[in-house]
């Protein structure tokens, strides 16, 4: 009998007492209430290991189904004494299941050139160059195929410095991806693709920089997540005999890929008008009233260079040392650009700008 009422004892004590204390209606009866008084919770803690190597490969196989190698074949450039000659790869993705490939166009070669896509599981196929972005700078081919893999886009907006981020590229004869992983180390804001030293309004401002070496190897592939989609497609400019690489978020991307598939790349506005993006460290370092808003600008203090000849901007009596605060009923700052609000309007539209010049507000319209 002591032995049955010691295993007794301790099975519940150990087991019954602990469940019984937990429910909502026994756990008000003073018996269960005082014993609970003496249970102590241990909570369990394991270790798990999470290897990074696999984590990143898996995710970016996900995603690698979408890249492509294309290749640019200009006869013009073939060179009996170099077979290679007149033949450039780089990397593109598939944003659409019917054909539609997307890539930098650095990536290609834009003239006298015929093409050739790769894709991953070694298939290939003849590819047309349908277009060219001018605002990003994007390219677009097409293949005849349906059925393919496809890259998710995720939303840019989302994303801040620090990010952990991985790029794949396709660029070489073996036609294989790589990868390489990194962070989103800056949104530079003021960045304009134009590759000048003023921004110019008919091409994108504010890009995207990674820490990943070598991106050259990645140019016109894509920037992922760890969700394996896509956050932008890596490009490059040349200024002052300096190549700089950058990335086209993803969202931006999107619109340029809904005008491609529309045939609407060449229905992009122009206004003609270089600028300087007023931010609070140029307003405080030049005495200005506002630290917002899209300075008409030149060095040499020209007109014909601030406000380019013939142009939209010029027609509607914009002058250089205007400053433009809002384009419609958007206030234009460093998260929404001058070129950026104008690049989501149409040739032919009649948009209206607000406009400081000496001290006095404006409103003036211009005819895109």
């Amino acid at each position: 009998m002591f032995i049955i009422g010691g295993i007794g004892s301790v099975v519940f004590q150990a087991y019954i007492l602990p469940k019984a204390s937990s429910s909502t209606t026994l756990s008000k009866l003073k018996l269960f209430k005082k014993a609970s008084e003496n249970i102590t919770i241990v909570n369990k803690t394991e270790q798990v290991v999470v290897k990074e190597d696999d984590s990143i490969s898996k995710i970016a196989s996900q995603a690698g189904a979408a890249v492509v190698n294309i290749t640019s074949i200009s006869e013009k450039n073939k060179s009996p004494l170099n077979p290679m000659s007149g033949i450039k790869n780089g990397t593109g993705i598939v944003v659409t299941s019917d054909g539609l490939i997307a890539t930098y166009r650095t990536a290609i070669n834009e003239t006298d050139s015929t093409y050739k896509v790769f894709s991953f599981n070694g298939a290939f196929f003849d590819a047309k160059l349908i277009g060219i972005d001018e605002f990003t700078n994007l390219a677009f081919l097409k293949i005849d195929t349906s059925n393919l893999s496809v890259i998710s886009f995720a939303n840019s907006d989302d994303f801040h410095p620090g990010k952990g981020l991985i790029a794949i590229g396709n660029s070489f004869e073996d036609y294989q991806n790589r990868y390489s992983a990194g962070i989103l180390s800056n949104i530079d804001r003021t960045f304009n693709i134009g590759g000048k030293t003023l921004s110019l309004s008919e091409k994108l401002e504010g890009i995207f920089e990674i820490d990943i070496l070598n991106q050259e190897d990645y140019l016109g592939g894509p920037i992922i997540n760890y969700n394996g989609e896509l956050v932008g497609i890596i490009g490059s400019l040349t200024i002052d005999s300096k190549t700089k690489f950058f990335q086209i978020p993803s969202n931006t991307v999107r619109t340029s890929m809904d005008l491609a598939i529309k045939n609407e790349l060449g229905s992009r506005p122009r206004i003609g008008i270089y600028y300087l993006p007023i931010s609070k460290a140029y307003a405080i370092a030049n005495n200005l009233s506002r630290d917002k808003g899209a300075l008409v600008y030149s060095p040499s203090g020209k007109q014909g260079l601030a406000i380019l000849s013939g142009s939209p901007a010029e027609k509607a009596g914009l002058k250089i040392n205007d400053t433009i605060t809002f384009v419609g009923d958007r206030e234009i700052n460093l998260d929404n650009p001058f070129s950026n609000l104008i690049s989501q309007y149409k040739k032919g539209d009649l948009v209206e700008l607000t406009v400081i010049r000496d001290g006095q507000e404006m409103k003036m319209k211009v005819n895109l």
